[in-house]
């Protein structure tokens, strides 16, 4: 290779580089977030302050909140929800994932110190406002998701803020690739709430007098135990 290939490589490189960190990742890392969205103080963030990494992604959903935190407080591996998106690539991870289409009336009560398994990840969760916030951490602290969902007009808006610190050199180098990939998965987790949230509150307006939460209400842990989580 002469000098002048390495010099037309490194240009490119470098090229790839400008474009990809000033022009592509602050879209990949913002998709469907409004500027103040991406940068405000959201609940949860107070879990992981020093972030290396913070990704911020939003949706308006056509329906009330108590119809969109359903599917939210179920999330996770089976027996849980599953995360809404492309199942057969999450279960290449071995993650366990099986989208519901029906609300989990056994998972509808999250409780701060509950958790699950999330591959090789344990996520626990460490903030929950109901119809509001739901926050998970992993148990070695580097990763902090949080859900944000804000009611207006009947309609909500939901976020979903990933917060991660890299601590290692690989780990650097392994979020590059994962910037674009997790929105690929993130685009169709968030359609896939919105989906499901907008056919329970249209089902729950045609058939009242049910309440939307009918199935999580029947949940309602005693007051001798707790739900599964």
């Amino acid at each position: 290779m002469t000098i002048r290939t390495l010099g037309r490589s490194a240009v490119a490189a470098a090229t790839a580089t400008l474009v990809y960190t000033r022009l592509l990742r602050p879209r990949i890392l913002t998709w469907g977030a409004t500027g103040e969205e991406a940068v405000a103080r959201l609940p949860g963030d107070e879990l992981l302050e020093d972030a290396d990494g913070v990704a911020t992604r939003a949706i308006t959903i056509d329906a009330p909140a108590a119809a969109v935190w359903p599917w939210i407080a179920q999330m996770g591996p089976s027996p849980r929800g599953g995360a809404y998106t492309y199942d057969w690539i999450e279960n290449l991870l071995g993650l366990n994932m099986h989208s519901a289409d029906r609300v989990l009336p056994e998972y509808q009560h999250p409780e701060v110190g509950d958790g699950f398994g999330y591959g090789p990840n344990t996520m626990s969760f460490r903030r929950v406002e109901a119809e509001h916030v739901l926050a998970t951490q992993s148990a070695d602290g580097n990763w902090v998701w949080t859900f944000v969902l804000t009611e207006q007009d009947g309609r909500t808006r939901l976020l979903s803020r990933n917060r991660f610190r890299l601590p290692k050199l690989k780990d650097r180098i392994g979020m590059i690739p994962m910037e674009p990939a997790s929105l690929l998965m993130e685009h169709k987790m968030l359609h896939g709430i919105k989906a499901r949230a907008e056919q329970l509150a249209e089902i729950e307006s045609t058939t009242k007098p049910h309440p939307i939460a009918l199935q999580a209400a029947a949940a309602t842990p005693s007051s001798t135990g707790r739900r599964p989580s």
